[in-house]
């Protein structure tokens, strides 16, 4: 049976022919080589409102959002994509992420109150283009955008296991590095989309 691979584009202009989405197209080409069943999801093609209170966390999501969380159930596997943005995600993919992995969807409760995984037999990919060289935020800035959508989101709704691959200095890098590194990265798609 084929995988199902959900790409969550973050790339948060919705103009489309920025890098993210050039490595998007290249991951989900590997991807589909590879056997897969590929669906994107476009945050920025989508409407929706920031979430404002608890309420809003815990009550229905907006209808707008019902297919994205209709696909997020029925895959097996995520890539989520995006720049980082003053070191962080940008907030368009944050509000998404809030509206879609609400309490029903990616997180249920024990009777103790602690969260219950409703992702559990899922597994990530998280890529995040920088114009910073990729080790300096890794061990100078600690990845701390990475790590907090891995250990306090992806991980505590049960995904795992959750692999990284991030392209830095951006700017820097020529045609033929690109060309590389879309290769490299339609090559990953492949092997994420085995069994």
């Amino acid at each position: 049976m084929a995988k199902n691979i959900l790409i969550v584009q973050g790339h948060p202009d919705p103009a489309k022919g920025h890098l993210c989405h050039a490595l998007a197209d290249a991951y989900a080409r590997g991807a589909r080589e590879g056997g897969a069943d590929v669906k994107t999801v476009e945050v920025a093609a989508l409407d929706f409102p920031f979430l404002r209170s608890e309420a809003d966390w815990r009550g229905d999501a907006p209808e707008s959002l019902r297919p994205a969380i209709e696909d997020l159930r029925r895959a097996d596997h995520f890539l989520f994509i995006y720049p980082l943005w003053m070191g962080t995600m940008p907030a368009l993919l944050k509000a998404f992420l809030e509206q879609t992995f609400r309490p029903g969807v990616a997180l249920g409760s024990e009777p103790q109150g602690f969260p219950k995984p409703g992702f559990k037999n899922k597994s990530a990919r998280i890529a995040i283009t920088m114009g910073m060289p990729a080790l300096a935020y890794r061990w100078f800035f600690s990845a701390h955008s990475l790590k907090s959508l891995e250990r306090n989101l992806l991980r505590l709704c049960g995904i795992k296991p959750i692999r990284e691959t991030l392209f830095g200095l951006v700017e820097a890098t020529g045609e033929e590095g690109w060309k590389k590194r879309m290769a490299a990265f339609a090559e990953i798609g492949r092997r994420d989309a085995r069994p």
